[in-house]
């Protein structure tokens, strides 16, 4: 299997299943000198980690992280950094229902046709619980930024959209409730909506909105390395992700040129940012935010026909522990996400810097 890596200067490459003995992931390009605060990786893993809340899947891991290498005495040495997480609550006979049949609008199909051999229990590679590793590495990359800010919070829940701009909101309130909605009374509104749901043995999808302050100007590649399509890949790498757009996206596309340029201050930021951040493909200093979709968990607690591996039309039913909707747990995915780009982009940029 191909495409485990991500990056080019600050390199993540993952291992592990969601059943499997463990997860973790070795990241090559960190320089080194940078002071890790552990407790702030271990809090962005806490963020993500199953059981956390009444809305999302039961499963309990404590998902601590074990740095093995490339940390001595607080500090990266500039060798890789590998770490590990372990798995401690796999169930994985809740999964043994489905050993010879596709979960519907799931990886279980592709897989077992690619390889010719699939990992049942709980998807194996193709199981989100691979995101932990990444979220350890954004961690340490959000660590090397310093001063850049990225911040990420749940702004719909199937049809309960936060209508607001990201500057009309406190961000920081998003953390105040287990939806990540930085408005609590329609936080409450998805947190009764998701709780239904899971009750009719249902799933729903929903958007996260992504932040990033104080970028410096000049990072990413014209042409095919833009900024923004590094972040839509990375945005795209994510489970159950279905849309991503940046700036003013769709909207944008009904807009006249007169409407939607941003005219220019004399300090060189703009006084209008329907560029989300980004122009030709560069970072041109403004605040960069985006909005990514995810899909329904394709697992439900329902009855739908399917196919075996034989290709006979049969029932299943989803069992086990699944999340009802992924976005409250996606939220410092996205992050990191994006903290792994800019952290690739500002090695780039640091390296033609000194070339020239």
């Amino acid at each position: 299997m191909a495409g485990n890596s991500f990056g080019n200067l600050f390199k993540l490459s993952t291992f592990g299943e969601s059943h499997g003995a463990a997860l973790g992931g070795v990241i090559d390009g960190c320089p080194a000198g940078i002071t890790l605060d552990l407790n702030k990786i271990q809090h962005d893993l806490d963020r993500r980690k199953p059981g956390q809340s009444a809305i999302v899947t039961q499963r309990k891991e404590p998902d601590e992280v074990r740095i093995l290498s490339g940390v001595f005495e607080g500090k990266t040495t500039g060798t890789p950094i590998g770490f590990v997480i372990e798995n401690t609550n796999q169930k994985s006979h809740d999964y043994s229902h489905i050993k010879d049949s596709y979960r519907p609008s799931h990886a279980d199909y592709v897989y077992d046709q690619k390889y010719g051999f699939r990992d049942y229990r709980g998807g194996g590679r193709s199981s989100a619980r691979e995101t932990a590793s990444r979220v350890v590495a954004g961690a340490i990359a959000k660590q090397m930024l310093g001063d850049i800010k990225i911040n990420a919070y749940v702004s719909s829940v199937g049809n309960i959209h936060l209508n607001k701009h990201y500057s009309e909101v406190n961000i920081e309130n998003a953390e105040i409730n287990i939806v990540r909605c930085p408005d609590t009374e329609l936080a409450k509104e998805m947190e009764n909506y998701i709780k239904q749901i899971r009750k009719e043995g249902d799933t729903v999808g929903g958007v996260v909105t992504c932040v990033i302050k104080n970028v410096p100007v000049g990072l990413g590649e014209p042409v095919f390395d833009k900024l923004h399509a590094e972040l839509g890949k990375a945005m795209l790498s994510i489970n159950a992700v279905k849309g991503f757009e940046y700036g003013s996206g769709f909207d944008g596309a009904a807009l006249k040129g007169s409407q939607h340029n941003d005219l220019y201050n004399e300090d060189g930021t703009t006084k209008t940012n329907f560029s989300g951040g980004i122009q030709g493909g560069i970072s041109n200093g403004m605040d960069i935010y985006f909005r990514v979709a995810f899909k329904p968990v394709a697992t439900i607690m329902q009855t739908q026909e399917t196919i075996d591996n034989k290709g006979n039309i049969v029932e299943m039913q989803g069992k086990g522990r699944h999340d009802p909707c992924v976005v409250p747990r996606a939220v410092p995915i996205v992050e990191a996400m994006a903290a792994l780009v800019l952290a690739d982009y500002t090695l780039i940029n640091n390296s033609l810097q000194h070339t020239k």
